[in-house]
Protein backbone atom coordinates (compact mmCIF):
# COMPACT_ATOMS: atom_id res chain seq x y z
CA UNK A 1 0.00 0.00 0.00
CA UNK A 2 1.43 3.35 -0.91
CA UNK A 3 2.16 5.96 2.10
CA UNK A 4 -0.51 8.29 2.50
CA UNK A 5 2.14 10.56 3.34
CA UNK A 6 3.85 11.39 -0.05
CA UNK A 7 2.53 15.04 0.23
CA UNK A 8 4.09 15.75 -3.34
CA UNK A 9 1.28 12.72 -5.07
CA UNK A 10 -1.31 13.78 -2.24
CA UNK A 11 -1.52 17.07 -0.91
CA UNK A 12 -5.39 17.23 -0.01
CA UNK A 13 -5.73 14.63 2.35
CA UNK A 14 -7.99 15.08 5.10
CA UNK A 15 -7.82 12.03 7.33
CA UNK A 16 -5.24 9.32 6.51
CA UNK A 17 -3.25 6.21 8.37
CA UNK A 18 0.65 6.19 9.04
CA UNK A 19 1.55 2.25 9.96
CA UNK A 20 4.95 1.23 11.27
CA UNK A 21 6.35 -2.53 12.01
CA UNK A 22 8.68 -2.16 15.05
CA UNK A 23 11.50 -5.06 14.36
CA UNK A 24 11.84 -7.89 16.31
CA UNK A 25 13.58 -7.41 19.27
CA UNK A 26 15.07 -10.45 21.82
CA UNK A 27 12.23 -12.99 20.08
CA UNK A 28 8.87 -10.48 21.32
CA UNK A 29 6.12 -10.25 18.62
CA UNK A 30 5.68 -7.65 16.01
CA UNK A 31 4.04 -4.76 17.15
CA UNK A 32 2.00 -2.33 14.59
CA UNK A 33 1.79 1.27 15.66
CA UNK A 34 -1.16 3.24 14.05
CA UNK A 35 -1.38 6.69 14.29
CA UNK A 36 -3.80 8.92 12.84
CA UNK A 37 -3.57 12.18 11.10
CA UNK A 38 -6.82 14.34 11.60
CA UNK A 39 -6.54 17.07 9.54
CA UNK A 40 -3.75 18.03 6.80
CA UNK A 41 -4.97 20.85 5.53
CA UNK A 42 -3.48 22.71 8.94
CA UNK A 43 -1.36 25.87 7.91
CA UNK A 44 2.65 25.21 7.39
CA UNK A 45 3.68 25.58 11.01
CA UNK A 46 1.25 23.29 13.04
CA UNK A 47 2.30 20.40 10.01
CA UNK A 48 5.84 21.10 10.82
CA UNK A 49 5.40 21.58 14.78
CA UNK A 50 3.17 18.07 14.60
CA UNK A 51 5.55 16.24 12.36
CA UNK A 52 8.18 16.59 15.01
CA UNK A 53 6.44 15.82 17.84
CA UNK A 54 5.24 12.43 16.16
CA UNK A 55 8.99 11.91 15.23
CA UNK A 56 10.30 12.05 18.38
CA UNK A 57 7.74 9.92 19.62
CA UNK A 58 8.30 7.62 17.16
CA UNK A 59 12.33 7.40 17.87
CA UNK A 60 11.58 6.55 21.59
CA UNK A 61 9.39 3.82 20.64
CA UNK A 62 11.59 1.72 18.52
CA UNK A 63 12.61 -1.17 20.70
CA UNK A 64 9.89 -1.48 23.66
CA UNK A 65 9.14 -4.57 24.05
CA UNK A 66 5.36 -5.41 24.35
CA UNK A 67 4.61 -6.08 28.15
CA UNK A 68 6.14 -2.72 28.45
CA UNK A 69 4.21 -0.98 25.58
CA UNK A 70 0.67 -2.53 27.30
CA UNK A 71 1.49 -1.19 30.58
CA UNK A 72 2.31 2.59 30.11
CA UNK A 73 -0.27 3.01 27.14
CA UNK A 74 -2.76 4.05 29.30
CA UNK A 75 0.01 6.86 30.56
CA UNK A 76 2.07 7.80 27.10
CA UNK A 77 -0.61 7.66 24.55
CA UNK A 78 -2.67 9.98 23.62
CA UNK A 79 -6.38 10.11 22.31
CA UNK A 80 -4.57 10.53 18.73
CA UNK A 81 -2.05 8.22 18.94
CA UNK A 82 -2.82 5.07 20.01
CA UNK A 83 -1.06 1.59 20.35
CA UNK A 84 -3.21 -1.49 19.38
CA UNK A 85 -2.12 -5.09 18.84
CA UNK A 86 -1.56 -5.80 15.21
CA UNK A 87 -4.48 -9.05 15.54
CA UNK A 88 -7.00 -6.76 16.74
CA UNK A 89 -6.93 -3.94 13.91
CA UNK A 90 -9.66 -4.34 10.90
CA UNK A 91 -6.90 -3.60 8.15
CA UNK A 92 -9.40 -3.95 5.47
CA UNK A 93 -11.73 -1.59 6.59
CA UNK A 94 -8.70 0.65 7.16
CA UNK A 95 -7.42 -0.47 3.70
CA UNK A 96 -11.16 0.84 2.75
CA UNK A 97 -11.25 4.48 4.58
CA UNK A 98 -7.90 4.87 2.66
CA UNK A 99 -8.85 3.97 -0.63
CA UNK A 100 -11.85 6.69 -0.54
CA UNK A 101 -9.10 9.49 0.99
CA UNK A 102 -6.50 8.68 -2.02
CA UNK A 103 -9.16 8.80 -4.49
CA UNK A 104 -10.50 12.58 -3.18
CA UNK A 105 -6.92 13.35 -2.95
CA UNK A 106 -5.92 12.34 -7.05
CA UNK A 107 -9.18 13.66 -7.90
CA UNK A 108 -8.33 16.84 -6.81
CA UNK A 109 -4.22 17.12 -7.40
CA UNK A 110 -4.22 15.87 -11.01
CA UNK A 111 -4.71 18.52 -13.48
CA UNK A 112 -6.22 20.60 -11.39
CA UNK A 113 -6.69 23.71 -13.94
CA UNK A 114 -7.80 21.39 -16.41
CA UNK A 115 -10.49 22.41 -18.63
CA UNK A 116 -13.87 20.46 -18.42
CA UNK A 117 -14.27 18.24 -21.31
CA UNK A 118 -17.76 18.76 -23.03
CA UNK A 119 -18.45 14.84 -22.29
CA UNK A 120 -17.98 15.04 -18.60
CA UNK A 121 -20.32 13.97 -16.51
CA UNK A 122 -21.33 15.25 -12.74
CA UNK A 123 -20.42 12.22 -10.49
CA UNK A 124 -22.80 13.42 -8.22
CA UNK A 125 -26.07 12.11 -10.18
CA UNK A 126 -24.75 9.09 -11.10
CA UNK A 127 -25.38 6.01 -8.62
CA UNK A 128 -23.98 2.40 -8.98
CA UNK A 129 -26.58 -0.71 -8.51
CA UNK A 130 -25.24 -3.82 -9.43
CA UNK A 131 -22.42 -5.92 -10.97
CA UNK A 132 -22.58 -6.79 -14.53
CA UNK A 133 -19.13 -8.31 -15.46
CA UNK A 134 -15.74 -8.12 -15.15
CA UNK A 135 -12.80 -7.61 -17.14
CA UNK A 136 -9.12 -7.41 -17.45
CA UNK A 137 -9.24 -3.49 -17.32
CA UNK A 138 -12.21 -2.86 -16.34
CA UNK A 139 -15.52 -3.80 -14.76
CA UNK A 140 -18.98 -2.90 -15.92
CA UNK A 141 -21.81 -1.73 -13.56
CA UNK A 142 -25.91 -1.54 -14.16
CA UNK A 143 -26.57 2.24 -12.37
CA UNK A 144 -28.87 5.21 -12.88
CA UNK A 145 -27.54 8.55 -13.96
CA UNK A 146 -30.66 11.68 -13.82
CA UNK A 147 -32.97 9.02 -13.31
CA UNK A 148 -31.59 7.41 -16.67
CA UNK A 149 -31.02 3.47 -16.78
CA UNK A 150 -26.92 3.40 -17.80
CA UNK A 151 -24.31 0.73 -17.67
CA UNK A 152 -20.80 2.15 -16.21
CA UNK A 153 -17.49 0.88 -17.29
CA UNK A 154 -14.80 1.31 -14.69
CA UNK A 155 -11.27 1.26 -16.04
CA UNK A 156 -8.22 1.02 -13.74
CA UNK A 157 -5.70 3.26 -14.61
CA UNK A 158 -3.04 1.68 -12.29
CA UNK A 159 -3.69 1.04 -8.87
CA UNK A 160 -0.89 2.72 -6.13
CA UNK A 161 1.85 3.08 -8.24
CA UNK A 162 1.67 -0.44 -9.61
CA UNK A 163 1.91 1.23 -13.49
CA UNK A 164 4.48 3.75 -14.37
CA UNK A 165 4.22 6.98 -15.48
CA UNK A 166 4.33 6.19 -19.15
CA UNK A 167 1.54 3.34 -18.75
CA UNK A 168 -0.69 5.69 -17.20
CA UNK A 169 -0.07 8.23 -19.96
CA UNK A 170 -0.98 5.49 -22.46
CA UNK A 171 -4.37 4.18 -20.45
CA UNK A 172 -5.32 8.04 -20.23
CA UNK A 173 -4.90 8.20 -23.64
CA UNK A 174 -7.01 5.34 -24.30
CA UNK A 175 -9.57 6.37 -22.42
CA UNK A 176 -9.72 9.76 -23.96
CA UNK A 177 -9.64 7.80 -27.33
CA UNK A 178 -12.50 6.16 -26.83
CA UNK A 179 -14.90 9.00 -25.41
CA UNK A 180 -14.04 10.79 -28.01
CA UNK A 181 -14.89 8.35 -30.65
CA UNK A 182 -18.21 7.34 -28.49
CA UNK A 183 -19.23 11.15 -27.68
CA UNK A 184 -20.18 12.17 -31.43
CA UNK A 185 -21.67 9.27 -32.62
CA UNK A 186 -25.90 9.40 -33.42
CA UNK A 187 -27.47 5.39 -34.93
CA UNK A 188 -30.08 3.52 -33.85
CA UNK A 189 -27.53 0.46 -33.91
CA UNK A 190 -24.78 1.93 -32.21
CA UNK A 191 -25.33 2.06 -28.29
CA UNK A 192 -26.19 6.01 -27.24
CA UNK A 193 -23.17 7.35 -25.29
CA UNK A 194 -24.30 9.24 -22.11
CA UNK A 195 -20.80 11.11 -20.45
CA UNK A 196 -17.65 10.00 -18.91
CA UNK A 197 -15.20 11.11 -16.07
CA UNK A 198 -11.70 11.54 -15.65
CA UNK A 199 -12.44 10.40 -11.81
CA UNK A 200 -14.37 8.84 -9.23
CA UNK A 201 -13.91 10.48 -6.02
CA UNK A 202 -17.61 11.61 -5.70
CA UNK A 203 -19.27 8.43 -7.34
CA UNK A 204 -21.96 6.61 -5.03
CA UNK A 205 -21.54 3.11 -5.19
CA UNK A 206 -23.19 0.09 -3.23
CA UNK A 207 -21.80 -1.46 -0.18
CA UNK A 208 -22.23 -4.81 -1.73
CA UNK A 209 -23.26 -6.79 -4.62
CA UNK A 210 -24.23 -10.53 -4.00
CA UNK A 211 -21.69 -12.53 -3.49
CA UNK A 212 -18.87 -10.01 -4.90
CA UNK A 213 -17.99 -8.54 -1.70
CA UNK A 214 -17.84 -4.47 -0.82
CA UNK A 215 -17.48 -2.67 -4.32
CA UNK A 216 -16.22 1.05 -2.95
CA UNK A 217 -12.79 0.21 -2.37
CA UNK A 218 -12.32 1.87 -6.04
CA UNK A 219 -8.45 2.31 -7.08
CA UNK A 220 -7.57 5.55 -6.43
CA UNK A 221 -7.00 6.15 -10.19
CA UNK A 222 -10.23 5.25 -12.11
CA UNK A 223 -12.04 6.56 -14.66
CA UNK A 224 -15.80 5.60 -15.98
CA UNK A 225 -18.03 5.43 -19.43
CA UNK A 226 -21.24 5.80 -19.05
CA UNK A 227 -23.29 4.65 -21.75
CA UNK A 228 -27.51 3.37 -21.74
CA UNK A 229 -28.29 0.24 -20.49
CA UNK A 230 -29.97 -2.56 -23.01
CA UNK A 231 -32.09 -4.92 -21.19
CA UNK A 232 -31.65 -7.75 -24.03
CA UNK A 233 -27.78 -8.85 -23.23
CA UNK A 234 -25.33 -9.54 -26.03
CA UNK A 235 -25.49 -11.16 -28.74
CA UNK A 236 -22.94 -13.79 -27.78
CA UNK A 237 -25.85 -14.70 -25.37
CA UNK A 238 -28.70 -15.30 -27.46
CA UNK A 239 -26.73 -17.41 -29.83
CA UNK A 240 -25.70 -19.25 -27.40
CA UNK A 241 -29.71 -19.65 -25.80
CA UNK A 242 -30.23 -21.30 -29.51
CA UNK A 243 -27.08 -23.16 -29.92
CA UNK A 244 -29.69 -26.07 -29.94
CA UNK A 245 -33.24 -24.87 -31.68
CA UNK A 246 -31.64 -22.45 -33.59
CA UNK A 247 -32.81 -18.92 -34.78
CA UNK A 248 -35.27 -18.45 -37.41
CA UNK A 249 -34.04 -17.09 -40.98
CA UNK A 250 -36.18 -13.24 -40.49
CA UNK A 251 -34.50 -13.29 -37.05
CA UNK A 252 -30.89 -14.03 -38.52
CA UNK A 253 -31.19 -11.91 -41.63
CA UNK A 254 -32.65 -8.67 -39.14
CA UNK A 255 -29.37 -8.96 -36.63
CA UNK A 256 -26.99 -8.81 -39.60
CA UNK A 257 -28.52 -5.92 -41.23
CA UNK A 258 -28.39 -4.26 -37.74
CA UNK A 259 -24.98 -5.12 -37.51
CA UNK A 260 -24.21 -4.13 -40.85
CA UNK A 261 -25.95 -0.61 -40.64
CA UNK A 262 -23.71 0.28 -37.65
CA UNK A 263 -20.50 -0.53 -39.21
CA UNK A 264 -21.72 1.17 -42.26
CA UNK A 265 -22.51 4.54 -40.00
CA UNK A 266 -19.35 3.66 -38.47
CA UNK A 267 -16.91 3.60 -41.56
CA UNK A 268 -19.01 7.14 -43.00
CA UNK A 269 -17.56 8.52 -39.80
CA UNK A 270 -13.87 7.15 -40.96
CA UNK A 271 -13.99 5.01 -37.80
CA UNK A 272 -12.75 1.55 -37.61
CA UNK A 273 -14.29 -0.72 -34.74
CA UNK A 274 -11.47 -3.03 -34.94
CA UNK A 275 -13.06 -5.55 -32.38
CA UNK A 276 -16.47 -6.28 -34.06
CA UNK A 277 -17.47 -10.15 -32.72
CA UNK A 278 -20.67 -11.28 -30.99
CA UNK A 279 -19.50 -10.12 -27.21
CA UNK A 280 -19.63 -6.21 -28.50
CA UNK A 281 -23.65 -6.81 -29.78
CA UNK A 282 -25.85 -5.86 -27.65
CA UNK A 283 -29.67 -6.23 -27.78
CA UNK A 284 -32.24 -3.93 -26.37
CA UNK A 285 -35.71 -5.05 -25.19
CA UNK A 286 -37.17 -5.83 -29.04
CA UNK A 287 -34.28 -7.69 -30.08
CA UNK A 288 -32.91 -4.30 -31.78
CA UNK A 289 -28.76 -5.21 -31.87
CA UNK A 290 -26.74 -2.29 -31.24
CA UNK A 291 -22.78 -2.15 -31.73
CA UNK A 292 -20.86 -1.49 -28.46
CA UNK A 293 -17.03 -1.21 -27.02
CA UNK A 294 -15.05 1.18 -28.71
CA UNK A 295 -11.77 0.61 -26.53
CA UNK A 296 -9.62 -0.55 -30.02
CA UNK A 297 -12.12 1.83 -32.36
CA UNK A 298 -9.97 4.58 -33.48
CA UNK A 299 -10.71 6.92 -36.52
CA UNK A 300 -8.84 5.58 -39.99
CA UNK A 301 -5.76 6.85 -40.54
CA UNK A 302 -5.40 8.48 -44.17
CA UNK A 303 -2.16 6.21 -45.07
CA UNK A 304 -2.90 2.42 -44.05
CA UNK A 305 0.49 2.08 -42.63
CA UNK A 306 -0.57 3.96 -39.60
CA UNK A 307 -2.63 1.29 -39.21
CA UNK A 308 -0.60 -1.94 -38.04
CA UNK A 309 -0.46 -4.55 -34.85
CA UNK A 310 -3.28 -7.50 -33.85
CA UNK A 311 -5.60 -5.61 -32.78
CA UNK A 312 -9.09 -7.64 -32.50
CA UNK A 313 -10.38 -11.02 -31.25
CA UNK A 314 -8.86 -14.26 -32.63
CA UNK A 315 -11.08 -15.91 -34.59
CA UNK A 316 -12.82 -12.60 -35.92
CA UNK A 317 -9.49 -10.91 -36.83
CA UNK A 318 -8.20 -10.53 -40.82
CA UNK A 319 -5.01 -12.20 -41.78
CA UNK A 320 -3.81 -9.11 -42.93
CA UNK A 321 -4.29 -7.84 -39.11
CA UNK A 322 -2.99 -11.45 -37.86
CA UNK A 323 0.17 -10.88 -40.03
CA UNK A 324 0.71 -7.66 -38.34
CA UNK A 325 0.62 -5.33 -42.12
CA UNK A 326 -1.33 -2.82 -42.66
CA UNK A 327 -4.97 -2.40 -42.60
CA UNK A 328 -8.30 -0.39 -42.99
CA UNK A 329 -12.19 -0.27 -42.57
CA UNK A 330 -12.08 -3.79 -44.23
CA UNK A 331 -10.93 -6.01 -41.37
CA UNK A 332 -14.43 -4.79 -39.69
CA UNK A 333 -15.96 -6.64 -42.64
CA UNK A 334 -14.39 -9.75 -42.66
CA UNK A 335 -15.05 -10.02 -38.80
CA UNK A 336 -18.64 -9.37 -39.84
CA UNK A 337 -18.82 -12.32 -41.85
CA UNK A 338 -17.72 -14.67 -39.46
CA UNK A 339 -20.01 -13.00 -37.19
CA UNK A 340 -22.82 -13.49 -39.89
CA UNK A 341 -22.15 -16.94 -39.69
CA UNK A 342 -21.88 -17.36 -35.97
CA UNK A 343 -25.23 -15.92 -36.18
CA UNK A 344 -26.79 -18.15 -38.97
CA UNK A 345 -25.09 -21.22 -37.16
CA UNK A 346 -25.81 -20.40 -33.49
CA UNK A 347 -22.29 -21.85 -32.98
CA UNK A 348 -18.40 -21.08 -32.68
CA UNK A 349 -16.46 -20.75 -35.87
CA UNK A 350 -13.56 -22.77 -34.42
CA UNK A 351 -14.12 -24.67 -31.54
CA UNK A 352 -11.54 -27.30 -31.66
CA UNK A 353 -8.36 -25.42 -32.53
CA UNK A 354 -5.93 -23.49 -30.53
CA UNK A 355 -5.31 -20.24 -30.96
CA UNK A 356 -1.82 -20.12 -32.66
CA UNK A 357 -3.60 -23.14 -35.18
CA UNK A 358 -6.44 -20.99 -36.03
CA UNK A 359 -3.74 -17.88 -36.60
CA UNK A 360 -1.52 -20.15 -38.79
CA UNK A 361 -4.71 -21.77 -40.86
CA UNK A 362 -6.14 -18.69 -41.46
CA UNK A 363 -2.96 -16.64 -43.00
CA UNK A 364 -1.81 -20.08 -44.57
CA UNK A 365 -4.19 -22.31 -45.66
CA UNK A 366 -7.47 -19.72 -46.02
CA UNK A 367 -9.04 -21.60 -42.95
CA UNK A 368 -12.61 -20.07 -42.61
CA UNK A 369 -15.67 -21.90 -40.82
CA UNK A 370 -17.35 -24.56 -42.38
CA UNK A 371 -21.14 -22.93 -44.49
CA UNK A 372 -23.61 -25.62 -43.90
CA UNK A 373 -25.20 -26.60 -47.13
CA UNK A 374 -28.75 -25.81 -45.51
CA UNK A 375 -27.43 -22.29 -45.87
CA UNK A 376 -29.33 -20.33 -48.99
CA UNK A 377 -27.34 -19.14 -51.16
CA UNK A 378 -27.64 -15.35 -51.23
CA UNK A 379 -26.72 -15.55 -47.64
CA UNK A 380 -23.55 -18.00 -47.56
CA UNK A 381 -21.96 -15.61 -50.94
CA UNK A 382 -22.11 -12.66 -48.54
CA UNK A 383 -20.19 -14.46 -45.98
CA UNK A 384 -17.64 -15.56 -48.52
CA UNK A 385 -17.80 -12.08 -49.98
CA UNK A 386 -16.49 -10.46 -46.49
CA UNK A 387 -14.41 -12.36 -45.36
CA UNK A 388 -11.77 -12.90 -48.50
CA UNK A 389 -8.62 -13.14 -48.29
CA UNK A 390 -7.77 -10.07 -50.39
CA UNK A 391 -9.44 -6.98 -48.67
CA UNK A 392 -9.83 -4.71 -51.91
CA UNK A 393 -12.08 -7.50 -52.97
CA UNK A 394 -14.39 -7.66 -49.49
CA UNK A 395 -17.20 -5.29 -50.46
CA UNK A 396 -18.33 -2.24 -48.32
CA UNK A 397 -20.81 -2.37 -45.79
CA UNK A 398 -23.26 -0.12 -47.25
CA UNK A 399 -23.35 -2.72 -50.02
CA UNK A 400 -23.49 -5.45 -47.52
CA UNK A 401 -26.85 -3.42 -46.22
CA UNK A 402 -28.24 -3.59 -49.43
CA UNK A 403 -27.41 -7.09 -50.38
CA UNK A 404 -29.22 -8.31 -46.73
CA UNK A 405 -32.04 -6.30 -47.36
CA UNK A 406 -32.67 -7.97 -51.16
CA UNK A 407 -32.65 -11.16 -49.14
CA UNK A 408 -36.29 -12.50 -49.31
CA UNK A 409 -37.18 -14.83 -46.05
CA UNK A 410 -40.97 -15.13 -46.50
CA UNK A 411 -39.67 -19.00 -47.28
CA UNK A 412 -37.32 -19.58 -44.52
CA UNK A 413 -34.20 -20.76 -44.79
CA UNK A 414 -32.75 -20.63 -41.26
CA UNK A 415 -30.11 -23.46 -39.64
CA UNK A 416 -31.95 -26.76 -39.45
CA UNK A 417 -32.14 -27.78 -35.21
CA UNK A 418 -30.27 -30.64 -34.24
CA UNK A 419 -33.18 -32.68 -33.33
CA UNK A 420 -34.87 -32.43 -36.69
CA UNK A 421 -31.98 -34.14 -38.74
CA UNK A 422 -30.99 -37.62 -39.04
CA UNK A 423 -27.64 -38.12 -39.06
CA UNK A 424 -25.71 -34.76 -40.44
CA UNK A 425 -28.19 -31.67 -40.05
CA UNK A 426 -26.91 -30.17 -43.18
CA UNK A 427 -28.18 -32.84 -45.53
CA UNK A 428 -31.67 -32.79 -44.30
CA UNK A 429 -34.88 -32.60 -46.34
CA UNK A 430 -36.72 -29.65 -44.36
CA UNK A 431 -35.68 -26.41 -44.03
CA UNK A 432 -35.18 -24.37 -41.48
CA UNK A 433 -37.38 -21.85 -39.52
Amino acid sequence: MASPLNQTIYPNIVSAYFVLFVCVHEKQCDMLVLYQIMDSRVDETDEKSKSEASESNLKGMGSIRENHILGDSNKSASSKDMLFRADQIDLKSLDVHLEKHLSRAWSRSVEPNRPKEPWEIDLAKLEIKNLIARGTYGTVYRGTYDEQDVAVKLLDWGEDDMATSAELASLRASFKQEVAVWYKLDHPNVTSFVGASMGTSNLRMPERTSSDGPTDQLPSKACCVVVEYLTGGTLKGLLYKNRRKKLPYKVVIQLAMDLSRGLSYLHSKKIVHRDVKAENMLLDANRNLKIADFGVARVEAQNPKDMTGETGTLGYMAPEVLQGKPYNRKCDVYSFGICLWETYCCDLPYPFLSFSEVSSAVVRHNLRPEIPRCCPSSLANIMRKCWDANPDKRPEMDEVVKLLEAIDTSKGGGMIPEDQATGCFCFGQIRGP
